[in-house]
């Protein structure tokens, strides 16, 4: 089944303080990562911001596990999105400082986001759950 998505990105939601670590992380990274930084970049500055207590609980948030889809080779993953240093992709704990983490920030599930991969190919990443860590997690 091929789902048809809109060309445009669909609206994200951020948590007001974790947009901002976010920010500063992109540009110390600007250097070493730049398509990254720049895509990390502007998706915080088209977020809608919210304080923690207000965060819909099935937004992708740092520390969230997620599970998606990628449309283009249909397998579906379920990772927990972090900070570079505790980053390990064996544990299925990603970075956000990765493009796919990049893209799955800020999405709800069931939306759909056209993306690109380290080679700067799109491709189309649909968040099917997300699961909001407990304190313990995170």
């Amino acid at each position: 089944m091929t789902r048809h998505l809109a060309p445009k990105r669909p609206p994200i939601h951020m948590i007001d303080t974790e947009a901002d670590t976010l920010g500063a992380l992109a540009l110390s990274a600007e250097v070493r990562l730049p398509q990254v930084s720049h895509l990390l970049l502007q998706e915080i500055s088209r977020a809608t911001l919210h304080t923690a207590g207000r965060m819909p609980g099935d937004v992708v948030t740092m520390h969230s596990r997620v599970e998606f889809v990628d449309e283009t080779t249909g397998k579906r993953r379920a990772v927990q999105l972090v900070y570079p240093q505790n980053a390990d992709i064996a544990s299925d704990r990603i970075s956000i400082m990765t493009p796919v983490g990049a893209g799955l920030i800020g999405l709800r599930e069931g939306q759909s986001i056209r993306w690109p991969d380290r080679d700067g190919h799109e491709r189309a990443l649909t968040v099917v759950g997300v699961t909001q860590p407990q304190d313990a997690d995170v």
